[in-house]
């Protein structure tokens, strides 16, 4: 049983997996929508047929890992083994209601939960961004960095509701943001938007609950592309600011004062 991880093939098998979802998704005309624990909180066939199809290959080809799915839940794996994580459509709102924005997402994490590989597919875009730990970061293979700019002034910053709910101190981020003439999206994927950070496209993005199965790899694949993560690898349900490094201490100066995460527990 293979419990030390081969990133090269584990990347290679990954991003198969990407391009078939991302082929699935597109090609999905027509698809059930039922609702989970809200109005808000919705699933369709094509979420469920995906996750099931990448569970099936990562079984058969990691057999002993973890895998931990957004919609199938957890599987767990050997004591040593790494763990898969696995989001088939982030963006299921939009993509229940026909507005091209969502993504495949899929991530390996080591035992003590540091990322080792992440891979989000934006399927209407044709995009596939990869990182390995220590690799750098990659749209479609070519290497991307997080933009140079060295203010939010003028920039795009992305940020997405904590399901139907505005959380703990975005209100008082954004009226920091807007008073600094910056631009902010609530686009409804959240690692969409943190990867938008890692091509150099958004200055800055932050969410206000990190979840592994949408989270963890966009977050690393930010952090390979040299953006500035606050906290580094923040704990479930913890918030999230990614940013530019040159403009990451003006980022963090205005989450602080807007008191995000004030309270909780790190």
């Amino acid at each position: 049983m293979e419990t030390t991880p081969d990133l090269d093939r584990a990347l290679r098998v990954a991003t198969e997996l990407a391009a078939w979802a991302s082929e699935t998704i597109r090609g999905a005309r027509t698809t059930a929508v039922r609702r989970k624990a809200s109005p808000a909180d919705l699933v369709t066939d094509t979420d469920e047929a995906v996750e099931r199809h990448v569970r099936a290959v990562l079984g058969e080809a990691f057999p002993g890992y973890g895998i931990v799915g957004e919609e199938y839940g957890t599987t767990e794996g050997a004591g040593s083994a790494p763990t898969w994580v696995v989001d088939p459509v982030d963006g299921t709102s939009n993509f229940a209601h026909g507005i091209g924005w969502c993504s495949f997402s899929l991530g390996l994490a080591a035992p003590d939960g540091t990322p080792l590989l992440g891979v989000v597919a934006d399927p209407w875009r044709g995009e596939t961004f990869t990182a390995v730990r220590g690799g750098g970061a990659h749209v479609d293979g070519v290497p991307v960095r997080a933009a140079d700019h060295t203010t939010l002034t003028g920039h795009l910053f992305l940020t997405e509701w904590a399901a139907h709910a505005h959380w703990p101190g975005m209100d008082a981020l954004l009226t920091e943001l807007s008073a600094r003439h910056c631009t902010v999206r609530v686009m409804g994927s959240t690692a969409l938007s943190l990867v938008q950070v890692a091509a150099g496209r958004a200055t800055a993005a932050a969410i206000g609950e990190f979840h592994h199965v949408d989270g963890l790899p966009a977050l690393l694949i930010a952090q390979e592309a040299g953006a500035i993560a606050l906290p580094g690898l923040p704990a479930y349900d913890e918030p999230l600011l990614l940013a530019a490094p040159a403009a990451a201490e003006e980022a963090q100066s205005l989450w602080r004062r807007a008191g995000v995460g004030r309270g909780r527990t790190a």
